[in-house]
């Protein structure tokens, strides 16, 4: 008899453990579902997962609202903006700095010699991780300026709009510049250097920056832009800003999918360590050392100011009104970054949780923000759904 309600008690809660596991998913799709049906954006690609394994992989919708627009798949790439700041130039900045090649306390001068000017010879390489330059938000160079140089002259001889390292300011120009000084130190153009260093030893096949035609049919459409190239913008850079660089910039212009964005953030959580597809099962590969992934990803304190970011990774911030993209059932040994154009990847190391939620949040125009409702609430279902599992 006693074993017999041991029997009937292991049932019970195996049952009930598939069902919530069931469940969760379940109210995830809904959850998503009813952020196209509330035209928040037409399609998106959602995984979350482990790094040893998937919990849910799922695509949803389509490119747009029409009714003959392709679907959604695991191959669809996507414009993931602002994440292109940590997958490229943040992971670049890290490796060159591991390498003994860089130092982040070094003067941004010391590498871009025209920089020291007009009060920013005292900014450094930390002060640009850490958004607290100085430097402006965003400034749209589109409207008044033509080419490369001439926005790079612009930032060059611009003067800060506060004191280097007493507040937080989010701002593209730091990127842009971490993302120059990756090329004045490797002596190649930031993307060759991120294809050569991180895409190709991860197996990340799909992630590049100017896809070229057999990845650009893949991209999904984001803004209808009818304020400056009056087109739809599908397969080139959304980012003003990057695409004044040529489509190639330290802040935007990467286009990836779930599935590669998976593997770069499984490699985060394992501490450097990744198997190269080319050799899987045979040989181990080390992308960074433990110690310096948790330099670059833990939350920094600052004396002059209440900081939630590590360099150049963002990270769970204290409760506020504004409900950060992790949701609150993150640890607060979290980092990630979002997008723009409606994208996010968010890790937990305390959990061992990853969650990539990539849409096309501006499709047809960027005077949608309805991604912020959503956006919290699946990572808090994804830590019910790793509970549950």
């Amino acid at each position: 008899m006693k074993r017999y309600c041991i029997l009937i008690f292991f049932f019970l809660f195996f049952s009930l453990s598939c069902g919530l596991s069931k469940a969760t998913t379940t109210e995830l799709e809904n959850l998503v579902n009813s952020g196209i049906t509330n035209k928040y954006f037409p399609g998106a690609q959602l995984l979350i997962a482990t790094p040893d394994k998937i919990l849910m992989e799922k695509n949803f919708g389509k490119y747009t609202y029409d009714a003959d627009a392709k679907e959604v798949t695991g191959s669809s790439i996507y414009d993931i903006a602002s994440v292109t700041k940590v997958i490229a130039t943040t992971s670049a900045i890290m490796q060159l700095y591991e390498n003994g090649r860089l130092n982040i306390n070094d003067n941004v001068w010391l590498y871009i010699p025209e920089f020291a000017n007009n009060g920013k010879e005292d900014i450094r390489i930390s002060n640009l991780l850490l958004h607290n330059s100085g430097l402006k938000a965003w400034i749209p160079f589109y409207k008044t300026l033509t080419t490369r140089q001439q926005v790079l002259d612009e930032i060059y001889n611009m003067t800060p709009d506060y004191k280097t390292g007493t507040k937080f300011v989010y701002s593209d120009l730091n990127a842009v510049l971490l993302g120059l000084i990756v090329e004045k130190i490797s002596e190649m153009s930031l993307d060759e250097y991120c294809r050569i260093n991180i895409f190709e030893p991860l197996g990340m096949r799909s992630t590049t920056y100017l896809p070229k035609d057999n990845l650009k049919k893949l991209a999904v459409p984001t803004e209808n832009d009818t304020y400056w190239r009056n087109r739809l913008l599908q397969g080139e850079v959304h980012d003003e800003t990057a695409a004044m660089l040529n489509g190639v910039s330290g802040n935007a212009g990467l286009f990836s999918n779930a599935d590669d964005l998976y593997r770069f953030m499984s490699m985060m959580l394992e501490k450097g360590k990744y198997y190269n597809p080319y050799t899987r099962g045979l040989k181990e590969e080390k992308f960074a050392n433990a110690d310096v992934i948790g330099f670059f990803t833990n939350k920094w304190e600052t004396a002059a100011y209440n900081n939630s970011r590590g360099l150049g990774w963002d990270t769970k911030p204290e409760p506020t009104s504004y409900r950060a993209p992790c949701g609150e059932k993150f640890s607060d040994n979290s980092f990630g970054h979002t997008g723009y154009t409606g994208t996010s990847v968010w890790a937990d190391a305390d959990k061992n949780l990853i969650v990539i939620f990539l849409t096309n949040r501006v499709y047809p125009s960027r005077d949608n923000n309805g991604i912020r409702e959503i956006r919290p609430e699946i990572h808090n279902m994804a830590v019910d759904l790793l509970n549950g599992n």
